[in-house]
C-alpha cells in the first residue's frame, strides 16, 4: 500500500493523491442533508489541493438534466479536468478511468453527492480495482442522512479510509513548516 507509517498504517500523501469532486451540480446538490458544511468542505479540499499541487477531476452525472457544478465549487476548480458520465460510477466512464491511469496516483480521495450512489459504487469499483480509497465525511452528503451513514459504513466495510477534511489537509501537509501550511490553515477559519 502506498504512503504508510512503520507498521502499515495508510498514511495521506499529497504526492500519491489524486482528488475526486463527484457530482455536485444544481438542484440535486440543494436536496443534500448539511449542504452549507459540504459545500464549505469540498471547496476547502479543492484550495487546498491547488495550493499542494493535488491534481483533481470533477465529474457531472448529466448535466443537460442536473445542472452544471455549483458555482462556488466550480471556482474553486477552474483548472480540473471536467468529466461527464451518465454511469452511477465515476468508473463507468471511459474518460474517467483515462484520466485516473494518466495520473499515476494511487491514493484517491473522495468527496460529493450522492453518498450512497455515486461516491459508494466508485469507491467500491476503485477498491476493486486496488486503488486507496479515502473518503471525506464530511464532504459527502446524500438527500437522506441515514443513506449517507450507512453508505459510510459500507465503503468502511470494504476498505475505504474515513477522514474528515481537517484530516485529509494535515495528512496532505505533514508538517506546520509546509511552505503552504499558513494558506492552507486560513481556509480552515
Amino acid at each position: 500500500m502506498v504512503g504508510q507509517l512503520d507498521g502499515g498504517t495508510p498514511v495521506l500523501t499529497a504526492k500519491d493523491s489524486l482528488f475526486v469532486v463527484i457530482d455536485v451540480q444544481g438542484k440535486l446538490a440543494e436536496a443534500m442533508c448539511d449542504r452549507t458544511e459540504l459545500f464549505e468542505n469540498i471547496c476547502r479540499l479543492a484550495k487546498s489541493a491547488k495550493l499542494l499541487g493535488i491534481p483533481v477531476l470533477v465529474t457531472e452525472q448529466l448535466p443537460d438534466k442536473l445542472g452544471p457544478t455549483r458555482k462556488e465549487i466550480a471556482d474553486s476548480l477552474t483548472e480540473a479536468p471536467l468529466i461527464t458520465k451518465s454511469s452511477f460510477s465515476c468508473c463507468g466512464e471511459p474518460k474517467f478511468i483515462e484520466a485516473l491511469k494518466s495520473s499515476g496516483k494511487k491514493q484517491i480521495v473522495l468527496c460529493g453527492i450522492e453518498a450512497h450512489i455515486c461516491v459508494t459504487q466508485t469507491a467500491l469499483e476503485l477498491l476493486a480495482q486496488g486503488f486507496d480509497v479515502y473518503l471525506t465525511a464530511d464532504a459527502v452528503s446524500s438527500r437522506n442522512p441515514n443513506n449517507k451513514h450507512l453508505a459510510i459504513e459500507r465503503m468502511r466495510h470494504h476498505g475505504a479510509e474515513i477522514l474528515t477534511t481537517e484530516m485529509a489537509l494535515f495528512e496532505w501537509l505533514r508538517d506546520a513548516a509546509h511552505p503552504a501550511f499558513r494558506e492552507v490553515r486560513k481556509l480552515l477559519a
